[in-house]
């Protein structure tokens, strides 16, 4: 056994220096688990073939690894970060696994449709649609300084971009097939500072547990996780320097989650062992209640 409070890195987090948008995995002067090495696969995606959104990094890398390693092939859509992109795809070739990198502005309906394509072609089939991308911008000090530049791309990005990429996947997901949207704890606690994008993360919410209730009659289940804080480059891009060296450290662990720490959430319900979780927001917080 081990302590969940010092199984990983804890704060103060030292030397690091904010990145620009979008963040990127290699740049992170302290290295975030995926997975790499600590999980093992038990076999309990064997054959599936899963579209991940936001799969270059953080927890969408880490998802892309569990899955690789629990036998799906895996396909991954992401923005700009092509180093990134093709790190996550070696590990996934690594577990054995097949695995294509989609190279897409997610805030632009007909790049969803196309990332739908692709990922079906390269992988022969799609059963799984894990919706994680998400655009993050600069902390700021008040609400008018959140330009409608900025309010327009992280709604696109981050909810609109839901709509299309599940309409396009929806005539290629058979019964038993699985969708999970990457939420969070700020769309029930949301900070000022990046309200546009704690309102999109409610919204994924909404609509998770709105079309739930349509999607179970096709056989495909809906559902989300909504971590709580996680080390990734989306806070690194987010937060000011001392902001960063302290982040995790208020929340009852002590410490921010680690990506792997997420992706068993992700495993678990797009596996037949959530047959009958449908329609749920799976609190990944560690802990602290909303």
């Amino acid at each position: 056994m081990q302590d969940p409070r010092t199984a990983f890195a804890q704060p103060p987090f030292t030397n690091e220096h904010q990145q620009s948008i979008p963040g990127e995995e290699q740049k992170l002067h302290h290295p975030a688990d995926h997975g790499e090495e600590s999980w093992r696969g038990r076999a309990r995606l064997s054959g599936r073939k899963a579209l991940i959104t936001g799969g270059d990094s953080g927890i969408g890398r880490a998802v892309a690894i569990a899955y690789a390693k629990e036998g799906a092939d895996v396909a991954i859509a992401y923005w700009q970060e092509d180093d990134d992109a093709r790190e996550t795809c070696t590990q996934v070739e690594k577990a054995g696994r097949k695995a294509a990198a989609i190279r897409c502005d997610l805030a632009q309906a007909d790049e969803c449709r196309r990332a739908v394509t692709e990922a079906q072609k390269a992988l022969g089939g799609l059963d799984i649609l894990v919706n994680n991308a998400a655009y993050q911008g600069e902390a700021v000090e008040k609400f008018e300084d959140l330009s409608g530049e900025r309010i327009d791309r992280t709604f696109r990005t981050n909810i609109i971009a839901m709509f299309h990429l599940i309409q396009a996947a929806l005539p290629l997901l058979p019964a038993g097939a699985s969708i999970i949207n990457t939420s969070s704890v700020q769309g029930f606690m949301p900070s000022a500072s990046i309200l546009d994008y704690a309102v999109t993360k409610g919204a994924i919410a909404t609509l998770t547990r709105g079309l739930a209730q349509e999607l179970i009659n096709r056989g495909i289940r809906v559902n989300s996780v909504a971590p709580g804080p996680v080390w990734t480059p989306l806070p690194i891009q987010s937060f000011s320097d001392d902001k960063i060296q302290s982040f995790g450290e208020k929340h009852h662990m002590g410490r921010p989650a680690q990506p792997i720490e997420m992706a068993s959430a992700f495993v678990f319900l797009a596996s037949d062992e959530a047959s009958y979780i449908n329609g749920e927001i799976l609190n990944a917080s560690g802990g602290k209640p909303y």
